[in-house]
């Protein structure tokens, strides 16, 4: 019988089976931050449950972290960080605070940490945990409840979803990134064109890629209703891999090679659905609207909401122009911003970094715009500044923080005011995201850096 990876996965992690209910799937790893956790851990005291697997359970400080200091001011946020602490201690789970070395954004820090690994499972209480299924992990985010479940069990009951393959050939062209990608093909099949489905990404453009540009493109899977998305390992994998702290080593790393190089799909194991790109029609894309489907080319236009055929693609277009503030028709270079945000568990990772540095070398932000620059993790600040990042983005007029989730979301001082607009690195552009009535455009690390220049949407190439 021919398997695809999800299915070679899934069967290899299946507790229990029995017909009309869900699977009951074992957890390899389960992460965990302030925000999903609380409940879970009271529900665990209340039943009087200890945590089955802490050796297998990671905690991390990072969505209501402040990034300039170690002091919260807000109440909730710093109530959120002591309640981790207190059951992080009470559980015997492993817990890296704010300011620590091995801080960050939990789906930066596990895969630098080598904890992230081929034919895994991996939870979070976190939608963008399907990030980690770039190194053939399925890895998926959990509500609450499920957080518990795991917590006391180390399983968790699933269906099966339906397949997906997003298959990309043809060379990317010069300039363009896996966060372009991602944008343009969430853009084609819409915002719920993945719904009910695992997505593996193929084709020789995704094999081109880095361990960090497959991490963006599977990061944002979820935006396009996706269960998880997943790229099968290879020698990119390997590579990245070897080496790591809580990778293997030795003989134990031959064996995880052995194992590894098992779980591409077999020949001729069909998807439900295949959707093919063409890599080398893909250009810088930004957003226009109130989530990540309302996106175009850097070079397009705001479209008009009479030039779609759905009427809830429509109607959600008429919302989208008037909470943006924007006019059909407007050119994208022609939008202006008073913020840009590197960063995030998308874009908040070294290569990212060096994209957004690379553009602004030599150049300034531009005088009203505000440019944060935020690492994914301690790590990744410090491998950074090694690298004199940090001193391109100050003497550019940028501000260089702390580690964080940051102003990807508005759960920390780092928010923007109402009417605000930014172009952001970030994963998601609802209303309200980076703050009450902030207006943003989703962009890759290049395209954030040269706005930042010219005040406007740009791309690196529309500089001198």
């Amino acid at each position: 019988m021919t398997r695809l990876m999800v299915e070679k996965i899934w069967d290899a992690h299946r507790v229990r089976s029995a017909e009309g209910e869900p699977d009951l799937l074992y957890v390899d790893l389960h992460l965990v931050h302030e925000v999903s956790s609380p409940q879970a851990f009271d529900g665990l005291r209340a039943a009087g449950r200890a945590v089955r697997r802490p050796d297998l359970t990671l905690a991390m400080e990072d969505h209501a972290v402040p990034t300039t200091g170690l002091s919260i001011v807000d109440p909730m946020a710093r109530a959120q960080v002591e309640a981790l602490r207190r059951n992080c201690s009470e559980f015997g789970i492993t817990l890296y605070e704010m300011g620590a070395a091995e801080q960050g954004i939990v789906h930066v820090v596990a895969p630098q940490r080598g904890l992230t690994q081929p034919g895994m499972t991996i939870v979070c209480g976190d939608s963008h945990t399907s990030t980690h299924g770039a190194f053939g992990a399925l890895a998926f985010g959990i509500g609450t409840s499920e957080v518990e479940h795991v917590l006391a069990t180390q399983t968790l009951p699933q269906r099966m979803p339906r397949t997906m393959a997003i298959e990309v050939d043809g060379e990317l062209p010069v300039g363009v990134t896996a966060k372009d990608l991602i944008l343009s093909v969430i853009a084609r099949v819409g915002v719920n064109g993945g719904a009910g489905h695992i997505v593996e990404y193929g084709g020789g453009a995704v094999r081109a890629l880095s361990m960090e540009a497959r991490m963006t493109l599977c990061n944002m899977s979820i935006e396009f209703g996706a269960r998880a998305g997943m790229v099968a390992p290879d020698d990119t994998t390997y590579a990245y891999l070897e080496g790591r702290p809580q990778a293997p080593r030795g003989a134990a790393w031959e064996r995880a090679l052995e194992h590894w190089r098992s779980l591409p799909g077999d020949a001729g194991a069909a998807f439900d659905r295949v959707v093919e790109v063409d890599g080398r029609t893909v250009a810088p894309f930004v957003t226009w609207g109130t989530n990540p489907a309302q996106a175009v080319p850097v070079d397009g236009a705001v479209p008009a909401p009479d030039g779609f055929a759905d009427p809830l693609v429509r109607e959600a277009a008429v919302q989208a122009l008037r909470y943006m503030d924007l006019t059909p028709g407007t050119a994208m270079r022609d939008i202006a911003v008073d913020t840009v945000f590197v960063g995030s568990c998308t874009n908040g990772r070294i290569e990212d970094l060096r994209a957004a540095a690379a553009v602004l070398r030599g150049r300034r932000v531009a005088d009203g715009v505000t440019m944060l620059v935020v690492p994914g993790s301690m790590r990744v600040r410090a491998q950074a500044e090694e690298e004199g990042l940090h001193e391109v983005f100050t003497r550019a007029g940028a501000q260089w923080r702390a580690a964080g989730c940051s102003m990807c979301l508005g759960m920390n001082p780092d928010r923007m005011e109402p009417g605000a607009r930014s172009a952001s690195t970030s994963n998601r552009n609802f209303e309200g995201r980076q703050g009450p009535g902030a207006r943003t455009h989703l962009v890759s690390p290049p395209v954030a850096a040269a706005t930042a220049v010219t005040g406007r949407l740009a791309a690196p190439g529309d500089l001198p």
